[in-house]
Parts: C-alpha cells; sequence; structure tokens
C-alpha cells in the first residue's frame, strides 16, 4: 500500500466522476483540506471513512488499497481486512503519541529532580539551569501531545 499511489487514485477517480474536492468531501462527511491530503498522499483515508469514499468512487476497497483498478491489479484483499488493518495502524499512531507523551514527562520530572542536585559553582549553577530548562521543555512537550491526542481520540469517538 503506497499512500502516493492510492493519492493518485482517489484523485484520478474523483475527476472521472467530475467532481472536485470540495463536493466529494461535502457527500462523504470531511474537508477539501482532508481530501487534498490524501490525494497528495500525506495522509491516508480513516477506517471510519473509506466504505463511504469508495461508494462515492465507485471502487472496492482492494482497487484503493492498491491504488489501480483490479483487472490491473495482482493482490487481493478482504474489506474486512483491509477496514481492520488500517484501523489498527491509526489506533497504533494514537498509542505512540500518548506512550510518547507520558514519556517526556515522566522525564521532565526526572530532570527537574536532577536539576535540584546541581547546585554551588558556576558550572553546577549552569547544569542546573540547563536541566530545569530541559525538563520544563519536556513536560510542555508531553501535555501538548497529550492534549492533541485527547483531542484526536474524543473527535473521532463523536464521528
Amino acid at each position: 500500500m503506497n499512500q502516493i499511489t492510492t493519492g493518485k487514485f482517489i484523485a484520478q477517480k474523483r475527476k472521472e466522476k467530475n467532481l472536485t474536492q470540495e463536493q466529494l468531501a461535502e457527500k462523504i462527511g470531511v474537508s477539501n483540506k482532508t481530501i487534498s491530503k490524501w490525494e497528495t498522499g500525506k495522509c491516508m483515508p480513516d477506517y471510519c471513512i473509506i466504505e463511504i469514499l469508495c461508494q462515492e468512487l465507485n471502487i472496492t476497497l482492494a482497487e484503493l488499497m492498491n491504488g489501480e483498478e483490479d483487472e490491473k491489479s495482482i493482490h487481493t484483499y478482504d474489506n474486512e481486512q483491509i477496514i481492520k488493518m488500517i484501523k489498527e495502524m491509526q489506533n497504533l499512531k494514537s498509542t505512540k503519541i500518548l506512550i510518547s507523551g507520558f514519556f517526556l514527562i515522566m522525564m521532565g520530572g526526572i530532570m527537574f529532580a536532577l536539576s535540584q542536585i546541581f547546585e554551588g559553582t558556576n558550572i553546577q549553577d549552569f547544569l542546573s539551569g540547563f536541566m530545569l530548562g530541559i525538563s520544563i521543555s519536556e513536560m510542555l512537550i508531553g501535555v501538548f501531545l497529550l492534549g492533541y491526542y485527547w483531542t484526536h481520540s474524543h473527535k473521532k469517538n463523536n464521528e
């Protein structure tokens, strides 16, 4: 599965149906920017929208995944397997974001604790301040990642 090939295929099929990105987006309930991201290969359609997209473009899930029509393809897929695979890939990405956020907050706490140890001489004060800065940065990035995860997971749950 190649995102760029799949994106070009989506664009080709959309144009064959004489649809603009905005018209296709309205039909399947996404933004035209989302369609653009798919067509440029920046991301793939969400598992919950793939079947609707295929219906609108009159293609199969296998054709979408291959980025070509069935008669040209050597690959075969089961629709349920495809949706399950895409869902698992997207869940894995969310899990990575969640783990990264917790890890950065934890490392920030450790760096903060270590920064309190180094005090005294100018070099130790410099190290203490440097470590304090790193710890605050790590914790802020961790909080940002957790916020990103939370907003995106709740957004998908509400759709």
